[in-house]
């Protein structure tokens, strides 16, 4: 019998990361990986793949039912790709846990270079920082809706239903696929909050499976996770608004850098801060500094 439940979503990339938390957890614990059972769950979001995450409900889509699994004692712990993960959360989960971070860049699939697209190329992307980047770098752009997995979306572009779309490195690299697509540079296209981290939840009032989480968290991720995530609560952020976000460390310094958008990517702001890592204030000072003096076309976006 298993010791430990593991709560996931169903896709190939969920799946791969579920088992990369049931390896590093056996490998903490010194316990054989049968003793982890991974429990795939389909999400909403996972059964309406033809319109906008915004438009039917936001990432709610992505948590409702492993909310519901971990709270009903169905799983000890649910594994999370953390930029799909809302940011106010219920009182009674918590966030346990996070694997050392992937790749943070966006991968170009379809060209060479943003520049090498065709005047008026169609790219096909659901998430509004990706679009409103894309049209800040080219106004010429057509962006239309592609949701679904990986596969799913690579699909749609091999079928001819864009010229290129965006994915993450970090799942792309977690799937073998190292060798598709051109990354872009962050300072060219800066990430969603929270890209390239994976976290695991579990109940908060839950001693063991906090507890068996603790051992396999990664310090420097979960503190830059949680900078980039506190700036969306500052910000009053949701799936509409175009915000990407940075946080890295070196030494005891943090620094966390963002962007807003207007959903045209006409208008754009940029606020870059440095202080501790565990400093509760440098997300709220960046996103002071984002809102002080943005044009209203991304206030209105936005909690200003």
């Amino acid at each position: 019998m298993p010791i430990f439940r593991l709560g996931t979503r169903g896709s190939p990339l969920a799946l791969t990361q579920a088992h990369m938390v049931r390896d590093a957890l056996a490998a903490a614990h010194a316990i054989a990986i049968d003793q982890i059972e991974i429990v795939p769950i389909r999400t909403t979001g996972d059964r309406i793949q033809d319109r906008a995450l915004a438009e039917i409900g936001g990432k709610a889509l992505w948590t409702k039912e492993l909310d519901r699994a971990l709270l009903d004692g169905e799983i000890h712990a649910a594994v999370h790709s953390m930029k799909d993960v809302e940011t106010v959360r219920p009182a009674d989960i918590v966030i346990a846990a996070m694997l050392p971070r992937a790749d943070v860049c966006d991968r170009l699939v379809g060209a060479d270079s943003i520049d090498a697209l065709r005047h008026g190329a169609v790219v096909g992307t659901s998430s509004p920082r990706r679009a409103a980047q894309m049209r800040k770098l080219r106004p010429d752009l057509k962006i239309v809706l592609f949701r679904g997995n990986v596969d799913t979306r690579l699909a749609k572009l091999a079928a001819g239903e864009a010229d290129a779309t965006l994915l993450a490195a970090a799942g792309l690299d977690r799937l073998g696929r190292h060798d598709v697509g051109t990354a872009i540079p962050i300072n060219v296209m800066l990430p969603a909050p929270a890209q390239g981290a994976v976290g695991i939840e579990c109940r908060a009032e839950d001693p063991h499976s906090r507890a068996m989480l603790a051992r396999i968290d990664d310090p420097a991720t979960h503190a830059c996770v949680r900078a980039e995530r506190a700036l969306l609560a500052a910000l009053e952020a949701d799936c509409h608004s175009p915000v990407a976000a940075l946080a890295t460390i070196e030494g005891a310094i943090m620094t966390l850098r963002a962007e807003l958008l207007s959903e045209d990517g006409s208008v754009h702001v940029h606020a870059q801060e440095a202080g501790a890592p565990t400093d509760p204030a440098l997300p709220i000072a960046v996103a002071r500094d984002l809102l002080i003096g943005a044009p209203e076309a991304i206030r209105r976006l936005f909690g200003g």
